[in-house]
């Protein structure tokens, strides 16, 4: 799996002025039922992709914590919420609560999650290839398809239906 990452984040970036470019032209004009054709991708892909041989985005990246994120696993953990921030997470650039160190520190060693009922909504909805609108979150893709295998296939995916439309 490790070569595949690899070889993903190598590819992403030698790709990178092209799915620039096609994320470009997707914002400006989207195929009909565009939605549906990303469901459709998204489905299949991860039909196939088992996140649990990857856990790149766990090892790489720390998801955003909403309020509610922070309250709910704070109480699963039973923690104060206050407790749980500052053991935890920082506030990014962006004014995010994110975690203050990867790997994520609630995962565990066979790539599991350990608080995986009450994890992040952020972490729920990763890689965001199946969200309505995908093509207003292009700059998130191109850094997701340089960190998920899935996502990355999903974009390759993508540019071959949107090519044959």
């Amino acid at each position: 799996m490790k070569d595949k990452i690899d070889n993903i984040s190598k590819l992403s970036k030698v790709n990178f002025k092209e799915n620039n470019s096609f994320f470009n032209k997707l914002k400006k004009k989207q195929p009909k039922q565009f939605d549906y054709l990303m469901s459709d991708l998204h489905n299949e892909e991860f039909s196939k992709t088992n996140c649990l041989e990857c856990a790149n985005c766990c090892k790489t990246t720390s998801p955003i914590f909403t309020s509610k994120d922070i309250i709910s696993i704070s109480k699963h953990l039973r923690l104060k919420v206050d407790e749980f921030i500052s053991k935890y997470l920082i506030i990014d650039s962006d004014n995010d609560y994110v975690l203050k160190k990867s790997p994520c520190v609630f995962l565990n060693n066979d790539n599991s999650c350990f608080i995986y009922e009450y994890r992040p909504k952020a972490c729920r909805e990763y890689p965001h290839t199946n969200r309505k609108d995908f093509h207003k979150i292009s700059q998130i893709t191109m850094k997701n398809i340089e960190i998920c295998p899935a996502a990355f296939n999903i974009v390759e995916k993508l540019k071959i239906a949107i090519k044959k439309t």
